[in-house]
C-alpha cells in the first residue's frame, strides 16, 4: 500500500474538513484533568471537615454533590458547543436582560452565606446567578463592541461602561466584592482589545479610583471588607492565635499549610492542617489550594498551575486564530476571567493577594461555578470548531 498522501487523506487530516481535528482536544484534556484533581482534593478535605457524625447523609456528601455539578456542567458545555456561537451576537440583549432581574432578585430573596446574599435555594441545591452573570457580561460586551467596531468614541465608551456597570452594581448589592472584581478585570480586558485609547484608559482609571474612594468614605464597604482587602499588606502577625481576627487566622493557617508541604508534600490524606477539622478554614472551597500545597507539595502545585496555563494558552490561541471579532472578544474575556481567578485565589492562599472568596476554577467546591466554567469551555470549544 502506498504511504503517499492521497487527496482523500489530505482532506481527512485537513483541520478545515476533519471534524475531529477541528475540536480542541488539549483544552478538554486540561479541564478534565483539573476537575479530577479537584474531586480528589475535595474528597481529601471532606473526609475530615464533613464526617459522618456531623452530617445526616454521609462522609461522601460533598464529593457527590460536586460530581453532580460536574456532570451538569459537561451537559451545559455540550449544549453550548452544539449551538453556533454566532447566534449569540443577535441574542445577547435577551441574555443580558434576563440576567439583570436575577441579579437583583437574589439580593432580596436569596440566601445569606458569610455576609454575602448571592444564592437562590433550588430544592436541595443552591444557585449563584452572579456566576452566570460573569459569562453574560463577557458575551454582552463582545456583542456590543463587535457591532460598533471602528466608532469607539467617548459616547460609545460611556455606553459600554453603563452596559458593564449595571451587573457590577447589582453584584455589589449582594455584598459580593470578589465576583465584582472578576467582572471589572474581564471588562477592562475586553475594552483594551476592542480599541480603548490610552487617554480613555487614563480617564477611566481615575474615575474608577475616585469612585472606589467615594464608596469607602461613604461607608458602602464595612470595616471587615476593607480588612480583607488590605490585610495581605501586613505579613507580620505577632498576636497569639486566640487573639487573631478571621483574616489573620485564615492567612497564617493557609501559608503554614503550603509551606509545610515542601517539595513532595506530606502525602495524600496526611495534611496536618488540611486533613483536620480545626485546620485551614473553608478548605474545600476558597482555600482548596492549601490542600494541594500541603499534601502534594510544590510538585502537585506546579502540575496544577501547568494545567491552568494550558487552558489560558488554548483560550488565547483561540482568540488569536479566529476570524470573527465577536469571538475574539469573548475568548479574551475568558482569558482574563480564568487568569485573574487563578492568580487571585492561589495568591491569597500565599498571602500575596487579598482574601476575596474567589473560587479556584474547576477545583473549588461549588456547583454554580463548576457549571458556569464548563459553559465557558463549551463556548471556547465552539469558537475553535467554527473559527474559520
Amino acid at each position: 500500500m502506498s504511504l503517499m498522501a492521497t487527496p482523500e487523506r489530505r482532506r481527512l487530516f485537513d483541520p478545515h474538513n476533519s471534524r475531529a481535528l477541528r475540536f480542541d482536544w488539549l483544552l478538554l484534556i486540561a479541564v478534565g484533568a483539573i476537575c479530577s484533581y479537584g474531586l480528589l482534593m475535595i474528597y481529601s478535605v471532606a473526609r475530615y471537615t464533613n464526617p459522618v457524625l456531623k452530617h445526616p447523609l454521609s462522609a461522601s456528601y460533598d464529593i457527590q454533590r460536586q460530581a453532580i455539578a460536574l456532570l451538569v456542567g459537561v451537559a451545559a458545555a455540550t449544549v453550548v458547543f452544539l449551538i453556533d456561537y454566532r447566534k449569540l451576537r443577535d441574542f445577547w440583549p435577551l441574555l443580558y436582560g434576563l440576567s439583570l432581574p436575577m441579579l437583583l432578585a437574589v439580593r432580596f430573596v436569596g440566601v445569606n452565606t458569610g455576609g454575602t446574599t448571592a444564592w437562590f435555594n433550588v430544592g436541595p441545591f443552591q444557585f449563584q446567578p452572579s456566576e452566570v452573570g460573569k459569562l453574560v457580561l463577557i458575551v454582552s460586551m463582545a456583542g456590543f463592541l463587535s457591532v460598533h467596531e471602528g466608532d469607539f468614541d467617548a459616547w460609545r465608551l460611556a455606553q459600554t461602561i453603563m452596559l458593564a456597570g449595571a451587573p457590577m452594581a447589582l453584584v455589589m448589592l449582594q455584598n459580593d466584592l470578589g465576583t465584582m472584581l472578576v467582572m471589572v478585570v474581564c471588562a477592562v480586558a475586553i475594552l483594551v482589545v476592542a480599541g480603548l485609547k490610552p487617554v480613555q484608559m487614563l480617564v477611566l482609571t481615575l474615575v474608577t479610583i475616585t469612585l472606589l474612594l467615594g464608596l469607602v468614605q461613604g461607608g458602602v464597604f464595612d470595616k471587615y471588607q476593607i480588612r480583607r482587602l488590605t490585610g495581605f499588606l501586613d505579613q507580620k502577625v505577632t498576636v497569639p492565635v486566640e487573639k487573631q481576627d478571621d483574616v489573620q487566622f485564615e492567612s497564617v493557617r493557609a501559608k503554614s499549610a503550603i509551606s509545610g508541604g515542601g517539595i513532595g508534600g506530606q502525602g495524600l490524606y496526611k495534611g496536618k492542617l488540611t486533613n483536620t477539622v480545626d485546620g485551614v478554614p473553608v478548605q474545600k472551597s476558597d482555600f482548596i489550594f492549601t490542600a494541594v500545597g500541603e499534601q502534594l507539595g510544590f510538585v502537585g502545585g506546579a502540575g496544577l498551575l501547568a494545567l491552568y496555563a494550558l487552558i489560558v494558552w488554548r483560550a488565547w490561541r483561540i482568540s488569536a486564530t479566529t476570524d470573527d471579532r465577536f469571538a475574539q472578544l469573548i475568548a479574551i474575556g475568558f482569558v482574563a476571567m480564568f487568569t485573574f481567578q487563578v492568580f487571585e485565589n492561589i495568591g491569597m492562599t500565599m498571602g500575596m493577594m487579598p482574601i476575596t472568596g474567589i473560587p479556584l476554577p474547576f477545583m473549588s467546591y461549588g456547583g454554580s461555578a463548576m457549571i458556569a466554567y464548563w459553559a465557558a469551555i463549551g463556548l471556547l470549544a465552539n469558537i475553535h470548531y467554527r473559527r474559520h
